[in-house]
């Protein structure tokens, strides 16, 4: 018993820091606060003069202001560009994460650079973080640039972004006759990732970075923001390749993001108006939602503005709920028609290069993608004290992660890879990641309770293995991870040098083919794995996973089998038929 909730403790753990939803004390850097200055690094930029250090022949600059701090009347406005100074700025250490989870600072929009030294025009690697557009830091040490730019030659960009309600929030009380189409499209922090992309175009050079060769690349949310970018004629310009990590491109409606869930055209159960309700009821001034939406649609646009002004992120924050590692669920990338294109799905929005900022793309998703999120809640997982300890159905538990999986690979690559094929006739590559070399803890295996699941592959892509990660990756196969690693890296880069990923920087890996959208048996796919990095077939269609999974029996979990039905095939997939024909009930999940 005792062994069984030490594995239980440890499983939790495990399931935080893969999600990148990190444990911030013991994943962020250790060695920011002792870093020394180095003249050689002194630099003069759009803000002003900086100054950085040195870290094993890379030079980094960590924490620089690309913005103006987003508060007080900036809150909820687009962002500004950081003033400039003639003081001197010692670039040493991270700055404070945006605010989540009863942590971080409104005063959070700051970029770090890596690059090596004496670098000259070295493509640029913009990274964007993942956490589901709620949780989340660039100062997390599995994004330390360093030995990506000092092994694979190129200078690394990371930046905060705003999250949660404060990065994407839409209320009509808020807009004003001083605000700007940018102000009222609520995707602030979709504007702020496209201003620290202006930022790399002004300043990159000084780093070593060539401006005209910039790849943006993200994991899970950071890759959806990453597609939101392609999407939006905001970014046009600012960037020249994409690689999305566990992505996809869900756009939400504005009647979505500020509706009244009992409106005509209802909005998100976490709409901006439901919000508010959940604000005043907070607040004392009204009992219950009834007599705080009366309250509400009574109140003048400057109370309802002041109300939320006075609100600190935390408060704000508080009124979403708690997920998974403090994810909100809260709706984000609004289709507002200024920052994102409107009234188009995703799908259409690819498929005419005349809708979107048609660049060369790698989109890829793990093999066991959903294995993350449902080791907490899956009938077939045991568990003590709420936490896995075991599975009672370890067939039923791979059968779910593998519809689930399937669909978030189907929307993030399949579809998207043949609609950017069709428009722009090349350029488009997919991968799969497989690697589950996992600890063996004897009664239970991580292999079947992660597999290669969602940001496993995080530690590859910038080969860093911080120690809490040891508890899944043994390590007798440290080797192999890091030759994965290296792999996964002389890939990406290459692909940032040249916009193909081809056979790798030193031209020994195998060829990495583009996307074949025909129906044919071709490869067209690249499996990274430990022991074989390959190209296959791995073609998906919604219309044959909806077949196998309607002559499903999912008998012991039904309920389920309802949930994964609206998530897998929300859209143009749904069929309210089918959904009633499964005995299901309707849910709070929009399609």
């Amino acid at each position: 018993m005792i062994k069984k909730a030490l594995y239980a403790l440890a499983s939790i753990v495990v399931l935080i820091v893969c999600s990148g939803i990190y444990l911030y004390n013991y994943l962020v850097p250790d060695a920011t606060a002792d870093n020394l200055v180095n003249q050689a690094t002194s630099r003069t930029i759009s803000t002003g003069p900086i100054v950085g250090f040195n870290d094993k022949g890379v030079d980094a600059w960590l924490g620089m202001r690309y913005a103006q701090a987003p508060i007080g009347v900036l809150r909820w406005r687009a962002p500004k560009a950081a003033k400039k100074s003639p003081e001197t700025v010692d670039a040493l250490s991270f700055g404070s994460a945006c605010p989540q989870s009863a942590r971080g600072s409104e005063d959070c929009l700051f970029i770090n650079v890596w690059s090596p030294e004496n670098s000259k025009s070295l493509p640029v690697m913009f990274w964007i973080h993942g956490g589901g557009n709620s949780v989340g830091e660039a100062a997390t040490s599995i994004y330390d640039g360093s030995r990506l730019a000092r092994e694979n030659n190129v200078v690394l960009v990371s930046i905060n972004y705003r999250l949660g309600p404060l990065g994407w929030f839409r209320h009509p009380a808020l807009r004003t006759n001083d605000t700007t189409p940018a102000d009222n499209s609520g995707n602030y922090g979709t504007l702020d990732i496209i201003l620290a992309l202006q930022w790399v175009q002004e300043n990159i050079q000084q780093f070593g970075g060539d401006a005209t060769n910039v790849t943006v690349f993200g994991e899970s949310a950071g890759a959806f923001d990453t597609l939101s970018l392609m999407a939006s004629p905001l970014a046009t310009g600012l960037f020249h390749k994409a690689i999305s990590q566990s992505g996809g491109l869900n756009l939400n409606s504005i009647a979505s993001a500020e509706n009244y869930i009992d409106d005509d055209e209802p909005g998100h159960p976490l709409s901006s108006q439901e919000t508010v309700n959940q604000l005043l009821i907070q607040l004392g001034k009204a009992s219950d939602r009834t007599a705080a939406k009366k309250l509400q649609m009574g109140l003048q646009a400057s109370e309802i503005s002041q109300l939320l002004h006075d609100a600190s992120p935390f408060e704000l924050i508080a009124l979403y709920g708690n997920g998974m590692g403090g994810m909100l669920g809260n709706p984000d990338l609004f289709a507002d028609g200024h920052v994102i294109p409107k009234g188009i799905s995703a799908k259409e929005i690819f498929s005419d290069t005349k809708n979107y900022n048609s660049v060369p793309i790698i989109l890829g998703t793990n093999r066991d993608e959903v294995k993350l999120f449902m080791g907490l809640g899956h009938p077939g997982v045991d568990k003590i004290g709420n936490l896995p300890s075991g599975f009672n159905d370890l067939a039923g538990y791979n059968r779910d992660s593998r519809y689930g999986t399937q669909g978030w690979k189907i929307r993030a690559v399949d579809q998207l890879a043949d609609a950017m094929l069709e428009a722009r006739g090349g350029d488009v590559y997919a991968y799969r990641f497989d690697i589950d070399d996992w600890r063996d803890l004897g009664f239970i295996d991580f292999k079947d309770l992660l597999g290669a699941a969602h940001a496993l592959e995080l530690p590859f892509v910038f080969g860093n293995f911080p120690k809490p990660l040891r508890v899944i990756f043994p390590d007798a196969n440290q080797k192999k991870f890091e030759q994965a690693s290296m792999s996964m890296r002389s890939y990406w880069a290459n692909f940032a040098y040249t916009g193909n990923p081809g056979r790798g920087q030193n031209n020994d890996l195998e060829i990495w083919k583009q996307w074949d959208s025909s129906t044919n048996d071709v490869p067209r796919i690249m499996i990274i794995d430990t022991d074989d990095i390959r190209m296959q077939n791995d073609k998906l269609s919604m219309a044959h996973l909806k077949q196998q999974f309607l002559a499903e029996d999912f008998a012991n979990n039904p309920q389920g089998a309802c949930e994964m039905y609206e998530r897998i095939f929300r859209g143009e997939a749904y069929s309210q038929s089918e959904f009633e024909s499964m005995d299901c009930v309707t849910s709070s999940i929009t399609n």
